[in-house]
């Protein structure tokens, strides 16, 4: 019983005179851990190749399939947020911090589990699910922690907490790549594809090998110069070698583990009398005071009020536009610019392009919430749609002019805009909290702040949905349309089948937009840079209707206050 003691909440409260500065180190680690998770995407190359290793195989997950593991993570993580904000405030971060630990780096192990099994449910389960009520739980924890630590200086408390959430890609994409590339195993090589005798069964090629007739795969040498310097055309057996991924998830689940477990040792909590030196909320500084209530609603309270609502449409939204995008980072840019730009766009610049989407998260968050205590919530708001708009709104023109006529400057006003649009897009979650509190107080800022996480959620079946439905939408018909230009004795040859044939070859992954390329006539515009332009007005439509959303939110009526003691 005396173990759990060094759990419960008044173990952790300050002594007098202790240093606040002291408590955003912990806050910070957590979220860097947690944070990890925006760093999705680099997983997902490999794991739409666990049997194929160097391309996929008629057995490997879609991409599709994979991009949802990231979606059910994100939902759980909503969910249990709003479930454990009152919890949270009864027994403190400490307790909800070390079962954060338990979770995020125990779901780890169970995909690693899945990945090794070749069981997609057990990722689910792992990643999706266990893991996700660890972001959930670590996530909402050193929230109300640093707000209750710096009430003068709410938005910079929350930009700093949640700072380390954005930033989590910046460690997580490139350790993600490093251990991937570190355990990395290439499958059996058989050889060029003109001296491997293969033969087309029910959509799916194979070829003799020492151990018999088994399943292969064909490289192309556009496939090959994209995927790194150690592969080679040519044919290869499926069920060999490893692309890493499994090793990798076992190796983060021990490392998150015991990271978040010493942060989570290191809270401090303020005693209730406690106030900041010279400091009186009345010196709060805000362009927007008229904002800022000097009441308190609990949340059961806030929800009965039509701020909490609009908020949550702001919030919902303003993800909604980003997030799709986030899982799917590193694959849009190898799609939009890989097969036009192949010696600029190799597998390491798509890295690189989510470890900045990662560094300009984690820089929107800290700016914009610090800039939010001298221009108010609500104007700072309006700030992200207004500017976001038009960013969602350019990147298809950025793309359909890199299929016209291939260009770096194109490359580099998408790059630019994307990363604009991430610096709202990290802004807009480290401002909500203080958002919360100016609105409701800061007393109950943990429990509201959970219950309006659930927008997260949806937001993170919406983006996905939206970007991965429309995406898939347009490659099939970029793919029938281009078939239709090639001319059939070729198509026969090349892929063992005939045009009837179309659909069975693209579900096992032996028809693709690089291979139709190959074969299309001279001059074929690629139609993989506009994959993704329906998605991007999309967006820009959900930033219209939360920048209406934020418009309409006015102070709390005093109705819901609590009465003062």
């Amino acid at each position: 019983m005396h173990l759990f003691r060094m759990f419960t909440k008044d173990r952790i409260v300050a002594p007098p005179g202790f240093n606040r500065w002291k408590v955003p180190p912990a806050s910070i680690a957590i979220h860097l851990c947690i944070g990890s998770v925006y760093a999705w995407s680099n997983f997902n190359p490999a794991l739409i190749k666990v049997q194929g290793v160097v391309g996929s195989a008629p057995g490997d997950w879609s991409l599709g399939s994979v991009v949802w593991i990231f979606s059910v993570a994100i939902v759980c993580l909503g969910l249990s947020a709003a479930l454990a904000g009152n919890w949270l405030e009864r027994v403190g971060p400490r307790a909800v911090g070390c079962i954060a630990a338990v979770c995020w780096g125990g779901g780890f192990l169970i995909g690693s589990l899945g990945i090794w099994l070749h069981q997609l449910w057990l990722l689910y389960l792992g990643y999706g699910v266990i893991g996700g009520i660890g972001l959930g739980l670590g996530y909402v924890s050193p929230v109300s922690t640093l707000i209750k630590w710096f009430p003068d200086r709410r938005g910079m408390a929350a930009g700093m907490a949640i700072m380390g959430f954005g930033g989590g890609a910046i460690i997580g994409a490139p350790l993600n790549d490093f251990l991937i590339d570190r355990f990395y195993c290439a499958p059996q090589y058989l050889g060029l594809q003109d001296a491997v005798k293969t033969q087309l069964k029910d959509g799916r090629l194979y070829a003799a090998t020492e151990s018999g007739q088994r399943l292969v795969i064909v490289i192309t040498q556009n496939e090959a110069t994209r995927l790194s310097e150690r592969t080679e055309p040519g044919v290869y057996v499926v069920g060999t070698g490893s692309s890493g991924v499994a090793e990798t998830f076992l190796v983060l689940g021990i490392g998150y583990f015991l990271m978040m477990m010493i942060a989570a040792f290191s809270y401090r909590l303020p005693a209730d009398e406690w106030r900041p030196t010279n400091w009186v909320p009345a010196n709060t500084p805000s362009a927007n005071r008229r904002m800022i209530s000097q009441g308190t609603v609990d949340a059961n309270q806030a929800l009965r009020t039509p701020q909490f609502y609009l908020l949550w449409i702001v919030l919902c939204f303003n993800v909604t536009a980003g997030i799709g995008v986030l899982g799917v980072a590193k694959t849009m840019m190898t799609e939009i610019f890989g097969s036009t730009l192949p010696q600029v766009v190799t597998a390491r610049f798509a890295g690189g392009f989510v470890l900045a989407i990662g560094v300009f998260n984690m820089i929107g968050r800290f700016f914009w919430a610090s800039a939010s205590d001298l221009l108010g919530r609500q104007r700072t708001y309006a700030i992200y749609f207004l500017l976001g708009i038009p960013l969602y709104l350019s990147l298809p023109f950025f793309a359909v002019q890199q299929s016209r006529d291939p260009s770096v400057i194109w490359l580099v006003c998408f790059y630019i805009s994307t990363m604009l649009i991430f610096t709202t897009y990290g802004g807009g979650f480290a401002t909500i909290p203080a958002y919360i509190a100016d609105l409701y107080g800061t007393k109950y800022v943990g429990g509201i702040h959970g219950r309006l996480l659930t927008a997260w959620s949806v937001a993170g079946v919406l983006g996905p949905w939206a970007i991965t439905s429309l995406r898939e939408s347009s490659l099939r018909r970029a793919l029938q349309d281009l078939a239709k230009t090639v001319d059939p004795t070729t198509f026969t040859e090349t892929f063992g089948g005939s045009m009837g044939q179309l659909d069975n070859l693209i579900a096992n992954k032996i028809v693709t937009l690089s291979k139709l390329m190959v074969i299309a006539p001279t001059g074929t515009i690629n139609p993989s840079a506009t994959l993704y332009n329906s998605t991007m007005y999309l967006m820009a439509g959900l930033l219209a209707v939360a920048c209406v959303a934020n418009t309409l939110i006015l102070p709390v009526d005093s109705k819901h206050h609590l009465p003062e003691k």
